[in-house]
């Protein structure tokens, strides 16, 4: 019992580390930000921060790591009572854009700031983009089987489709003066439904 708790509380600090980490990087970014900034933060001391993190390099890989679950855990869970393969496509599009729309720092973070942080954070966004252009290949796969959709070639249109709303999304965070990212969603529907066969009115969300 004594063990649980002590684990408990560890697990606590670990997640209250990681939620300073996110409030440090989105402000300051990768860069400038400090393990001491973020023990701050944390309310914590530097000592306990490197207890559970060895480094800021493998704290924000592990941030990586909980963004990507999260993301993840969103869209399947959009799409869970959906049995039409389609819609569970235009779900997961909606969704993502949603998620991405309402956490912009978040974006930036995920987005822009690993990808100049070093090899090592390439590594790990190839990874995560792998991770995401599979599950949108599994939906594709899954409405060629249903008939939903003629056979095609899913392994290159889901990086099509990743490929896209990567774009769009980096550049709305990239932007000074950003518009309501969701304003690009009916286009971006369309365009990526029809690339798949899949004719949609524009004017329909």
């Amino acid at each position: 019992m004594i063990k649980d708790t002590e684990q408990e509380r560890s697990q606590v600090r670990r997640q209250r580390i990681l939620d300073a980490a996110t409030q440090v990087f989105t402000r300051k970014g990768y860069r400038d930000a400090g393990m001491e900034d973020i023990a701050v933060e944390a309310e914590t001391s530097k000592g306990g921060l490197y207890f559970h993190f060895p480094s800021k390099q493998a704290l924000f890989l592990q941030l990586l790591d909980r963004m990507t679950a999260l993301f993840i855990e969103r869209t399947e869970s959009a799409i869970a009572g959906e049995p039409d393969p389609v819609a569970r496509a235009d779900a997961a599009l909606r969704v993502v854009i949603h998620t991405f729309a309402t956490h912009r720092g978040l974006t930036r973070l995920f987005l822009v700031e690993a990808l100049g942080a070093g090899p090592e954070f390439s590594a790990k966004m190839l990874g995560i983009h792998t991770q995401f252009t599979a599950l949108i290949r599994r939906h594709l796969d899954d409405a060629v089987t249903q008939g939903a959709i003629a056979p095609l070639d899913t392994a290159v249109a889901a990086q099509v489709w990743f490929g896209a709303l990567n774009q769009i999304v980096t550049c709305w965070a990239l932007s000074e003066s950003p518009g309501p990212l969701e304003e690009t969603y009916p286009a971006l529907r369309v365009l990526l439904l029809r690339s798949i066969g899949v004719e949609v009115d524009a004017a329909h969300r």
